[in-house]
């Protein structure tokens, strides 16, 4: 959340959970304007002043705070608030992003399609000046939870690698390895799912 006073004060907001947002009595008009997660999805915001409450809870809604503790609840689009607000939304850092690579069985070789999909990361990662990469590893539950944690970390390990060769900072790269305790599709224990093997890397 950003805010400016430049005739116009503006809070630019993020979907998300739903949050309050309770704004000091303004010397100028101030707008609220509810963003998009990158995602798509879109959160809730309520807008307090002087005593006043505005629900904004659909992509840019806008609540306009004036003297003397007025709100005005809007509705907005995403061209309008571009050509609005286009200096303030191009400070705003690149929203993280994450991939999800996947594994042949009890191994740390890709599938066919991770493989060209690594090749896709690359470019995401420079659209980030400073960018802050979390490589976790998963496994599916076949074998022993001691296996499956190293398995997950080799994973892990193996993809922070070849982001190295393709030129990222190696520093910039933190790895995990979860093993099978963070499945995406549930199994019984010994079932095969190749859903679940698998790394998952954040870009920030």
């Amino acid at each position: 959340m950003r805010r400016g006073w430049l005739g116009l004060a503006l809070l630019l907001v993020a979907a998300g959970c739903a949050q309050t947002v309770r704004v000091a009595p303004p010397t100028h008009d101030e707008e609220v304007v509810l963003l998009p997660g990158s995602d798509g999805k879109t959160g809730a915001l309520v807008v307090t002043h002087a005593g006043q409450q505005q629900t904004l809870d659909s992509a840019y809604a806008t609540a306009r705070v004036k003297d003397p503790g007025e709100i005005a609840r809007s509705q907005s689009d995403a061209t309008a608030v571009r050509e609005a607000f286009a200096p303030a939304l191009s400070a705003q850092p690149p929203r993280p992003v994450t991939f999800v690579l996947y594994f042949l069985g009890d191994s740390d070789n890709f599938t066919p399609e991770s493989t060209v999909e690594l090749q896709k990361i690359f470019p995401e990662i420079a659209n980030h000046p400073a960018p802050e990469i979390v490589v976790v590893g998963h496994t599916d539950r076949v074998g022993t939870i001691v296996y499956n944690d190293a398995l997950s970390l080799r994973r892990a390990e193996r993809v922070r690698n070849d982001l190295v060769q393709l030129g990222i900072q190696r520093d910039r790269i933190t790895i995990a390895g979860r093993g099978e305790r963070e499945p995406i599709v549930a199994t019984e224990d010994e079932v095969v799912e190749p859903r679940n093997r698998r790394v998952e890397i954040t870009v920030r």
